[in-house]
């Protein structure tokens, strides 16, 4: 349910809601918040929430500290694990500078933008999320291990696949969230999870996903354990993918499919400094189901965009090279953009590349153009894209590339 100002104040004052979060992310997409008493909504939702933004990533030096929170009433969420007695809400916000002009850090801001962009243009874009997870065991003091919560492999079950309840509470949770998970299983790694989401627009997509990590953790701390999102935690194991599946309308003939695929495929070196920001992230590339070139194939996992089985409006594209230190706002947005210049160059869509990557010989490899194999040389492609350049602030291009 999406809900108006005047419903969020009579939400709080019926429902014995005690705090409010106000919910923004840096530019890396690691999630912040501020409560507020229910008394300060109505200055929240009229002037907005002043906050220090000097000791958050990105968002300005002490001579320029001050942002506001203005939030977002349709974002509001109860979250299930807090008392039921002086319940607590979350709402996502949106961020100024004092004077009212947005803040060009801001990437929920951002995607709104290509959102609004493609809307503009007659185009409609669709995502899905897909984030893999670890499960480790504390210590004694409570501190994260590198030691899984069970040896189960790939869709195991119970009582190898330890983690069959953690992923039903986190499922539940959602639930009540009015988040709607898909699917959940094990995966391949010792300690791996998956939880899949239906079909969304991509804002509500992104919010879902940042959402998703915090009940995830949630979960996990509740239950004695520390769930790991990052690119590769153990090296002899597969890492953690955030495979982003994509549609677009109209659709007709999937033409708009392909010329977006094309788009994503042909920008998707200069994009991989935001698809996969840190040093670990690169770990992962060609193996254990993770791409390293780039290239397109029909239900093939070794390819970095894979067109999934499906007939209608479930046939989407699945772009498999992110990982779950992505911000989903910026990833999104960048990937919109790639898709429209692709759907509007008419871009033709390479030949697909019906082998298996992971084992073809030097000779077949040489017909494919590698993913940037370390964060240095994804980060300076990424600095010298006019694309990238066009659509990416410069104070985020600098944070991302500039160091």
């Amino acid at each position: 349910m999406k809900y108006s100002k005047e419903e969020v104040l009579q939400y709080v004052r019926e429902e014995d809601v005690k705090f409010i979060r106000l919910a923004f992310c840096d530019v890396f997409g690691r999630q912040k918040n501020i409560s507020i008493m229910p008394g300060e909504l109505p200055r929240a939702f009229e002037y907005g929430i002043a906050f220090d933004a000097s000791a958050i990533t990105g968002f300005g030096g002490e001579t320029c500290s001050d942002l506001l929170l203005h939030p977002c009433a349709e974002t509001l969420m109860l979250l299930p694990w807090r008392p039921e007695h002086g319940k607590v809400v979350r709402m996502f916000a949106d961020i100024s500078h004092p004077d009212g002009t947005p803040f060009a850090c801001d990437t929920r801001s951002l995607l709104k933008k290509a959102m609004a962009d493609a809307q503009r243009r007659g185009y409609s874009f669709a995502f899905g999320a897909e984030q893999e997870f670890y499960l480790f065991k504390l210590d004694a003091e409570g501190m994260p291990t590198r030691e899984p919560y069970d040896t189960a492999g790939y869709m195991d079950i119970a009582p190898d696949d330890r983690g069959e309840n953690i992923r039903r509470e986190i499922c539940l949770t959602l639930e009540q969230m009015g988040i709607l998970p898909e699917s959940s299983h094990h995966e391949e790694g010792f300690g791996q999870n998956e939880i899949d989401f239906r079909y969304s627009d991509a804002l509500t997509a992104a919010d879902n996903a940042l959402t998703f990590q915090t009940v995830v953790k949630t979960a996990a701390h509740r239950n004695g354990l520390f769930a790991d999102f990052s690119p590769k935690p153990l090296a002899d194991q597969p890492g953690n993918g955030f495979h982003i599946n994509m549609s677009v309308k109209p659709c007709p003939g999937s033409e708009n499919l392909c010329y977006m695929i094309a788009g994503i495929l042909a920008k998707a070196e200069e994009m991989t400094a935001f698809l996969n920001p840190t040093e670990a992230s690169y770990k992962r590339f060609g193996q254990n189901k993770a791409p390293g070139y780039i290239s397109w194939s029909s239900e093939n996992r070794s390819q970095l965009v894979r067109v999934p089985a499906a007939i209608g409006e479930y046939r989407r594209a699945e772009l498999r090279s992110p990982d779950p230190t992505a911000n989903p706002y910026l990833a999104f947005a960048l990937l919109i953009y790639a898709g429209l210049w692709g759907i509007e160059s008419k871009l033709d869509l390479p030949a697909a590349a019906n082998v298996n990557l992971y084992t073809a010989d030097a000779k077949t490899l040489e017909h494919y153009k590698k993913l940037p194999q370390d964060v240095h040389t994804a980060r300076r492609i990424a600095a010298a894209s006019d694309f990238i350049r066009v659509h990416v602030p410069a104070q985020i291009l600098e944070i991302y590339c500039g160091r």
